[in-house]
């Protein structure tokens, strides 16, 4: 199909298929038949064919255009420009295909400061100047296809490059990011609004329903100063579908039509290819009594927050309590009676706070539709190589992945409804689950993934770069894109994703009233736009929204190399939540990246490092041992910078000057809500399972039950967020599985009648862990590692007690890094301490909400029972926590055998035990 057709949208601009059939009919031309045909033709066209080409050059603004490495020395700098994407430039020949030129200016002054700080990423070179006159055509310029190039004195090519838009597209623009209506908009006309400045033509296709042929196009009209293209439909159009065909150069192929689902899409039929129109404050789609369920109001303090990290399809689809239809649905959590739910109630009432949910916005890795689950035949011995290959063969097209893979960041995803083709399916049971767990008194937080796509260029499942190409990702020096966080790397430096990343947080929390947000790999977005983003989500919601991330600092972001970014190390003061390796890393012991032996022999503080080695650990310093109690005891004090530690070489230094992996300060936080703790969540092994690498073989299911509570403990006393692993507290197993992203419902599963954790259940999938499957298999075949039902029950109500306790006094949750300093006291410490406990003194004294006088509670990882004498804890009046006496305790080994002894200032505690001990007001 020929560009020409695109003319014919005018005159066939809202004329329904009958009525342009009509028109044929009575002779109009073919031409309008043919630009509606092109709302149900192929996802992209090439209208004209180019080669593709590197973009090594920057424009920076509307004026300047930085070329790295370029040599400035003799000849001269042109842009040239062609509106049908005909350019060629090959060097020792002149340029062919243009429709004119620019010429190009040195500038040899200073770079505006603004950007010098943008751009100091790029590496130095020519910079080059716009005359004044010809800014003025950059607009028109902008939809062509461009091309920089240095001739020499005889007006051959010395060099040719495409050029990185982002710079001028946020000057020219500028205005654009004051948009408040991108997407859809429902009322007595229904209007919609795309952003697509370098697009040549824009048309908006729709149609009556998710499958049906096209009834309508309608040309979009350009507005200069934002680049934003509008149409407007008579009446209310709720309930019917929309796409645009987009007319635009793409640097990798030239001249193309894309047609392609909105960015701001608020639903989509199913897989995703078609955008769905509708108001969100539409009554019908609100549950009964949406707008009068309030969100519970357990949280004072960001640090009050005690999470509990649950995939959706994880939570029903093997439990056989759910009605069949619901089984993997966000529908599931409406089932009150159900074993699940049954089991999210009993954390709430225990002190649970927050449900945080894996990536819940429209996905590219599933299909909505026909996705097929494996059957794994019963019997298969527990290190199998079968159950992981019936997976494998299957991940391409099944119902199962993380969903770390955003196609539309604003959309529910369709997977998780009961009926993916219907648009307003996802929106109303997506709040129906809210409103479920809201009504269980739990807080609801999402896991987004702002910082890639799934897919960019022009691919199928590409959004962004098929409607404005080069902008929305973020570029390597030859203009790829950038890949260090796996996926297709988005440019949240840039105006406009920034915009589209707080303005889709802002409508997760209106309109679906989502309390807080994870955000992956965090440290990849700026702080300045984050710290945006608070603002927004608060004022707009009249409350605080919550904000935690991966702050992980690495890729070409790493160190503030492209802007400050919103990493471990640079937000502090934000108020915005990290979460921390530090005591993460000393309690499981090694690092996440482990891998071969490193996963025995490098234990931590609870899985037996120095005091009980397995037998491939060989022998460890006694100071190994001192130094992870050290690290424990800096996520116990919330990672505060300023915190004073005795370290156990008897020095007292700041926890900022305590160092971690080699080069990092352990203590790194501000404030304790700008730190989240954990031992597990979804990436890499679960606890239960990288204790079954370095406990040694001997230790009883009951003790590896033990085990995994003290890790629990560590985590609930540790001031700051606290984060828990969907199944933790049941000791849940992904039978070794190190990466489970798409190891399907197998290797995912949840047992809520606690009978089985699902350890030895075949070896998992062999892309992730097929090198250590000599020391995978042997464990999986050790039938004595598997818990019992009853070690399973006691982790389960021993993890609930941990939370009692944890919710009983805000003591374990102190408000700022001040109350920490001045309550928090560590006894045990230095050169002399018994290294394998903890002891920690809190003071209530006119705190509120503290309901203790005072607290000291004790955490013995060691294997046998320990007494620890700490004269500062004499003549106290101290008792066992209510939660240790009550008799639906737990761990009855606490009531019979933990002791304190005023006189001497002496404690007793039983192995592997965590103690809390009260003073009453």
């Amino acid at each position: 199909m020929g560009g020409k057709h695109f003319g014919a949208w005018r005159r066939v601009a809202g004329v329904s298929v009958g009525g342009a059939l009509a028109l044929a009919f009575g002779g109009a031309s073919a031409a309008d038949n043919a630009a509606l045909a092109a709302c149900d033709g192929p996802f992209a066209t090439v209208l004209q064919a180019n080669v593709a080409a590197d973009a090594r050059a920057y424009w920076l603004n509307r004026q300047l255009i930085k070329w790295p490495d370029a040599d400035a020395a003799g000849g001269a700098f042109k842009l040239y420009h062609s509106a049908s994407a005909s350019l060629h430039a090959t060097p020792g020949t002149r340029v062919s295909g243009a429709d004119g030129s620019l010429a190009l200016a040195r500038f040899d002054s200073a770079l505006p400061a603004n950007l010098a700080q943008r751009f100091k990423f790029v590496g130095n070179g020519a910079v080059l100047s716009l005359a004044s006159a010809d800014t003025a055509r950059l607009g028109g310029l902008l939809t062509q296809q461009l091309m920089l190039v240095h001739e020499a004195e005889d007006g051959t090519v010395r060099d040719a490059t495409t050029l990185q838009i982002a710079g001028v597209l946020d000057d020219l623009y500028a205005s654009a990011a004051n948009a408040r209506d991108l997407g859809v908009s429902v009322g007595k006309q229904s209007s919609f609004k795309l952003w697509a400045p370098t697009a040549k033509r824009v048309a908006l296709c729709t149609y009556a329903n998710g499958s049906d042929k096209a009834t309508a196009i309608t040309t979009m009209q350009r507005d200069d100063a934002t680049g934003i293209w509008s149409a407007r439909l008579d009446g209310n159009r709720s309930g019917q579908y929309y796409q645009y065909l987009v007319d635009v150069v793409a640097p990798s192929a030239g001249l193309v039509r894309n047609l392609v689902t909105d960015p701001y899409s608020i639903s989509l039929t199913t897989d995703s290819k078609r955008s769905y129109i509708a108001d969100l404050n539409a009554a019908n789609l609100k549950p009964a009594g949406w707008d009068k369920t309030p969100a519970p109001k357990k949280i004072a303090s960001q640090s009050d927050m005690t999470v509990y990290e649950l995939h959706v399809r994880d939570f029903s689809i093997n439990d056989s309590t759910v009605s069949a239809a619901n089984r993997g649905k966000y529908t599931a959590f409406t089932e009150a009676d159900t074993n699940g739910m049954k089991h999210l109630a009993a954390l709430s009432k225990a002190g649970m706070t927050d449900i945080h949910l894996l990536p819940v916005f429209d996905i590219g890795s599933v299909p909505e539709q026909g996705c097929v689950t494996p059957a794994i035949p019963a019997g298969l011995p527990a290190d199998s190589e079968g159950q992981q290959a019936l997976v494998s063969k299957t991940q391409a097209t099944d119902c199962y992945n993380w969903g770390y893979d955003p196609y539309h960041y604003n959309a529910p995803e369709g997977s998780y409804a009961t009926d993916p083709a219907d648009g307003a399916k996802r929106i109303v049971e997506f709040r129906q689950m809210v409103q479920a767990l809201h009504k269980t008194g739990l807080r609801v937080g999402m896991d987004v993934v702002y910082n890639h796509t799934f897919i960019a260029g022009q691919n199928e499942k590409s959004v962004l770069d098929r409607v404005v190409p080069g902008y929305y990702h973020r570029l390597n020096p030859k203009g790829a894109v950038e890949r260090s966080t796996c996926c297709d790397n988005t440019a949240t430096e840039n105006l406009m994703m920034a915009k589209l990343m707080i303005d889709s947080v802002e409508q997760w929390a209106v309109q679906y009233k989502i309390d807080s947000f994870r955000f992956d790999l965090m440290g990849h977005q700026p702080r300045a736009a984050m710290e945006q983003l608070q603002a927004r989500a608060d004022r707009a919601t009249g409350r605080h929204i919550n904000l935690i991330g991966e702050g992980w600092n690495f890729g070409e972001v790493a160190d503030g190399a492209r802007f400050v970014q919103a990493s471990q190390l640079s937000l502090n003061g934000s108020g915005i939540g990290t979460f921390s390796d530090r005591a993460r890393d000393a309690v499981r012991g090694g690092g996440a990246g482990d891998s071969g032996l490193q996963m025995i022999t490098q234990q931590g503080y609870i899985n037996g490092l120095v005091y009980d080695a397995n037998a491939q650990a060989g022998a460890r310093p006694a100071s190994d041992l001192l130094q992870a109690s050290d690290l424990v005891k800096v996520g116990l004090a919330g990672s505060i910078r300023s915190y004073p530690l005795q370290t156990h070489d008897g020095k007292t230094q700041q926890l900022q000057d305590i160092v971690y992996g080699g080069n990092q300060p352990a203590g790194y936080a501000s404030e304790p809500g700008e730190v989240v703790n954990y031992v597990e969540n979804h990436d890499n092994q679960t606890l239960y399972d990288i204790n079954a690498f370095k406990l040694p073989r001997a230790t009883t299911s009951a003790e590896r039950a033990q085990v995994q509570m003290l890790g629990a403990a560590i985590n609930a006393f540790s001031q700051g967020v606290a984060y828990f692993h969907a199944g933790f507290d049941i000791l849940r197993s992904k039978s070794l599985d190190r990466n489970s992203f798409e190891s399907g419902d197998w290797f995912n599963r949840l047992d809520w009648t606690y009978q089985d954790n699902y350890y030895g259940t075949g070896v998992p999938r062999e892309e992730d862990n097929g090198k250590d499957y000599a020391l995978v298999k042997p464990l999986l075949r050790d039938a004595a590692i598997k818990p019992s039902p009853k070690d399973i029950a006691y982790a389960r109500d021993a993890f609930r007690d941990l939370l009692a306790i944890r919710s009983s006094s805000t003591l374990f949750r102190l408000r700022s890094a001040a109350d920490i300093k001045q309550r928090l006291r560590f006894h045990n410490t230095g050169s002399g301490q018994v290294p394998t406990v903890i002891v920690a003194h809190i003071d209530g004294a006119g705190y509120a909400g503290a309901n203790f006088k005072s607290i000291t509670y004790l955490i013995n990882v060691d294997k046998i029972a320990q007494r620890v004498t700490v004269a500062e804890e004499k003549n106290r009046h101290y008792q066992l926590h209510p939660v240790h006496t009550s008799m639906a305790s737990a761990d009855k080994r606490v009531a019979l055998e933990a002791r304190y002894d005023a006189a001497s200032g002496t404690f007793a505690i039983p192995p592997r035990s965590a103690v809390v001990f009260v003073e009453k007001k």
